[in-house]
């Protein structure tokens, strides 16, 4: 029988603060016990009990456990409900074949509470210092310290309820009578501030002391709302010039009692020690200039030297509480090796690229003492710190002493992508037990692992480890390009491509999808357009343009995220955005294709360009423009369709049509051969369907391989043919060379930074040269999830698993064994449950050379799987079936395909120089 293991409200990811009054309900399964197969749900029950009101239950025939509908009335604002769920199902018992029905138990309760829902639930009001902050723009602002004392109502006799809601103009910590509130990192976080800014709710019940003084403070920082942001010397005060908080902190008493706090006049305002944080040059903490127990004492701590504070305007964007979870600490490092350089510098090796800061817990130095800490990624070829890729950003972070031991120190309002620290002032091995002294915090928004992959090959597993970092260090607040270097921003074209590996990998479905209504508040302010990157912070450095791949991110991404998430309500809300960019920002010739004299990014980052020339590439960028524009149209017209807009529909379809047909005409002969003869354009036609018959596929299949096997099976593709290649080569009956491309371990290959000691997906082919040394280009980082986005294939061919009904109900069960593999496993954690595919080849004693090929697959309650096995014979033991819920295992006899395929040499090559 399935048992219930989690609810969950809406994307959220505790229930605590939800903006939604009628949050939709969605429950997992456990695992069932292989004596049972075929379950599936037939009816729900759910208990409401709510805070003003009785237990009320609902009981609804239907096998839907995905978003199901709030029962009952909206809630209110600050309103909590309590609620739990039993599920009626039908199953099979595999012994007796025989049909069962029943009642599972209840889950255990969930709580959901709603947020502030409109502007007047707040009497808070933004505070800032009434001084100056900055003497000029090119200043950082130095931090500020923010306290409020108060005491409890005598008429409280005992603590119901604590709530925090707050927010900043830039980013902060809250402590409540000395204790940290939460353990977010940078929150609020980084949103389009002029149109939308997240607040956090905290759960502060424990930390109020109700009999005594209290003190509420907050340190702010300017963070990403007026910190320095961008390259070719970046911009700062991109929000505002100045550093605000806005808290409000609400107290009920069990007797019905009611207590506020709220940012306004009465608070103090002091400055911070910290001198300045930035989140490109690191943090300056200066111990000397410590302003005591700041906040923890009482009001007789407040003297002369803390100043009244400035009150502000209320914010005219909208405030939000996020659905997304914070970034936080995850994963703590220890140093695997500390070492000098030729100069004689001291340098930290972490063993991992990795994004975050350092933690020492102890530090003792003498007065006036500095000690500077240095990040970066690489070493360079003269064996110093390689900090030339990080262009204007100095990541450094500096200490200078009191002369006091200094105790769990760490920098509050930056991060670094590092895995080297150079150490100035200071031997980290003084300190008795240094590798658990000094370690380094790994920060990202910390989602759950949803996907996981393992095979036969090490260099594989390796590349996908190191997707699953470059994901990690890259999805701190918003899907980001790089963290080290001076950008850091939200290139809309890099998650595009990723997207499918990104929402597989962690359960990003809400970060992602809140990121996408930025995408659409700011791709109104420019007719249509979104822009490059989001927030937009380059309009001084590039006005907003329309780009093919980067621009289509607002239709592909939302249909991602529905696939993975079966959420159709993203696809509802994301609508006008996806409208706006097919029917008012694409720039158009007059055939109603793309403008062939508007340049395009297409596929950008060819491994062909020159280092300083990203954007040259083989592939004609507007015939890549093109074919997405037919993908895309013809998604649009997917999309209309299930969310019942059936004139919509119709329409983008009949323009789709059309526009595969010009693309027919303009790109592709009546043979097959496609304009520029490239991996990249071979495979976007294969993929996107633009060839119209047989024989067309049939030439492009061939000249694909052709291509693939005259580079000798090394990468050919940038940024819009990467994520496609190995797919292409599959669907075009190219196995093999798929597999013998992934293996390849020259340059450029996937596994070429591996060979090289890459612990993350580089941003360039060739990031570091095989001599050891940094790409001499101004633009490289070894960060970059983007090429990484050839996990997908890994997932869904080599492990075989991709849903087939959005949100995985069902899901197309195919690997495609190939190349030297001998096994794999793949799993994805579905908001129904577990899946998990594992096959293995063993040796066949009956066929000579042939092979086994042992199969296990477990679909969770309520699903469904499509198992299609291709035995690579003649067919007579090909697997076609549908099987439902449980444990299933299959032995086919396999044949592999010839290996390993043979590269195309020209004749002057000698054939034994390694083809």
């Amino acid at each position: 029988m399935a048992e219930i293991t989690a609810l969950r409200f809406e994307q959220h990811s505790t229930g605590l603060g939800i903006q939604c009054s009628s949050p939709r309900i969605s429950w997992t399964f456990s695992a069932i016990d292989d004596s049972i197969c075929d379950w599936t749900q037939s009816q729900y029950e759910i208990s409401v009990c709510r805070e003003a009101g009785p237990l009320v239950e609902f009981i609804v025939d239907s096998p839907t456990s995905c978003l199901v509908p709030w029962p009952g009335g909206p809630l209110q604002s600050r309103e909590r409900a309590h609620v739990r769920v039993r599920v009626c199902g039908i199953w099979m018992d595999r012994a007796t074949k025989r049909k069962h029905s029943g009642w599972s138990a209840w889950s255990s309760w969930a709580t959901v509470e709603c947020s502030l829902l409109s502007r007047q639930d707040w009497n808070a009001v933004p505070i800032s210092s009434s001084s100056v902050q900055a003497s000029h723009e090119d200043e950082p602002l130095r931090p500020l310290l923010f306290r409020r004392s108060f005491e409890l109502p005598a008429i409280f006799t005992s603590l119901h309820r604590a709530r925090l809601y707050i927010t900043a103009m830039g980013v902060y910590r809250a402590y409540i009578n000395g204790s940290r509130v939460g353990d977010h990192e940078m929150a609020p976080g980084w949103t389009s501030y002029r149109h939308r800014l997240a607040y956090q709710v905290f759960d502060v019940h424990s930390l109020i002391n109700p009999n005594c003084n209290n003190v509420l403070s907050i340190e702010v920082a300017e963070g990403w709302f007026a910190g320095r942001l961008g390259f070719s010397g970046g911009k700062r005060n991109v929000y505002g010039n100045c550093m605000a908080v806005m808290a409000q902190l609400e107290v009920d008493g069990i007797g019905g009692e009611k207590f506020q706090v709220t940012s306004d006049s009465s608070w103090k305002c002091h400055r911070s020690p910290i001198m300045s944080s930035e989140i490109y040059n690191g943090e300056l903490y200066d111990a000397r200039a410590e302003v005591g127990d700041w906040n923890s004492h009482g009001p007789q701590y407040l003297d002369e030297n803390w100043e009244k504070v400035s009150v502000l305007e209320f914010p005219s964007a909208r405030l939000y509480a996020p659905n997304a979870p914070p970034a936080r600490v995850t994963e703590y490092l220890a140093p695997q090796k500390i070492f000098s350089t030729p100069s004689g510098r001291l340098i930290v090796d972490f063993g991992q690229n990795l994004v975050g800061k350092l933690l020492v817990h102890s530090m003792t130095l003498p007065l006036d003492a500095m000690v500077s800490f240095t990040h970066a990624e690489v070493m360079d070829i003269d064996g110093e710190i390689g900090t030339r890729p990080l262009r204007g950003a100095k990541c450094v972070d500096t200490i200078i002493s009191s002369g006091q031991a200094l105790v769990d120190w760490t920098p509050k309002y930056t991060f670094h992508g590092f895995r080297y620290v150079q150490v100035d002032g200071w031997d980290p091995r003084t300190a008795p037990y240094w590798r658990t002294n000094i370690r380094a915090l790994v920060i990202h928004t910390d989602f759950g692992r949803t996907g996981r992959f393992e095979c036969s090959n090490p260099l594989i597993n390796q590349l996908h480890k190191n997707a699953c970092w470059s994901m990690r260090g890259n999805f701190l607040s918003l899907p980001t390009d790089c963290p080290q270097r001076d950008e850091r921003l939200g290139w809309t074209g890099d998650i595009q491509i990723f997207g499918p590996s990104a929402t597989f990998l962690y359960d990003s479905t809400a970060m992602l999808s809140e990121w996408l209504e930025d995408v659409a508040c700011e791709q109104s302010d420019y007719h249509g357009v979104p822009p490059l990157v989001v927030p937009n912070i380059l309009d001084h450095v590039w006005p907003s343009m329309p780009q093919a791949v980067w621009g289509d991110v607002v239709i592909i991404l939302p249909w991602t995220l529905y696939l993975s998430s079966g959420d159709r309500d993203i696809l509802y809300r994301q609508y006008s955005s996806m409208a706006m960019w097919l029917d008012q920002g694409v720039r158009r010739g007059k055939d109603g294709l793309w403008d062939p004299q508007l340049w395009q990014l297409g596929d950008w980052l060819d491994p062909q360009a020159p280092p300083d020339e990203p954007g040259d590439c083989r592939t004609n960028g507007t015939l890549v423009a093109d074919a997405y524009l037919v993908y895309v149209t013809s998604l649009m017209a997917n999309i209309s369709t299930i969310i019942g807009r059936d004139t919509e529909s119709a329409h983008y379809r009949q323009e789709a049509q059309l526009l595969r047909n010009l693309f027919q005409e303009r790109y592709i002969t009546s043979s097959g051969l496609v304009v520029g003869d490239s991996q990249t354009a071979y495979s976007l036609t294969i993929v996107f369907g633009l060839l119209s018959t047989k024989e067309q596929l049939s030439m492009a299949s061939s000249q694909l391989a052709d291509r693939v096997r005259i580079a000798k099976f090394r990468v050919a593709t940038g940024f819009a043919g990467t994520p496609i290649i190995l797919r292409a080569l599959t669907e075009s009956d190219n196995l093999s060379l798929a597999y013998r491309m992934l293996l390849e371990e020259r340059c450029p290959s996937w596994l070429y930074p591996i060979t090289i000691g890459a612990t993350t997906v580089w941003e360039r082919w060739d990031s570091m040269l095989p001599d050891g040394s940094i790409n001499p280009g101004e633009m490289t980082s070894f960060n970059h999830y983007a090429l990484g986005s050839v996990v997908a294939w890994l997932h869904d061919t080599v492990g075989g698993l991709r849903p087939l009904e959005a949100g995985w109900k069902s899901a197309l069960v195919s690997p495609k064994p190939g190349g030297s593999l001998t096994h794999a496993t793949v799993s994805y954690k579905s908001v129904y449950g577990h899946w998990r595919c594992t096959w293995k080849l063993v040796p066949d004693g009956d066929r000579d050379e042939g092979m086994t090929l042992c199969l296990d697959l477990v679909v969770p309650p309520n699903c469904q799987a499509v198992v299609q096995i291709q035995t690579a014979e003649d067919g007579a033991d090909d697997v076609d079936e549908r099987v439902g819920s449980g444990r299933h295992q299959w032995k086919i006899p396999f044949s592999p395909r010839p290996w390993p395929p043979q590269a195309t040499a020209p004749f002057i090559t000698n054939p034994g120089q390694g083809l």
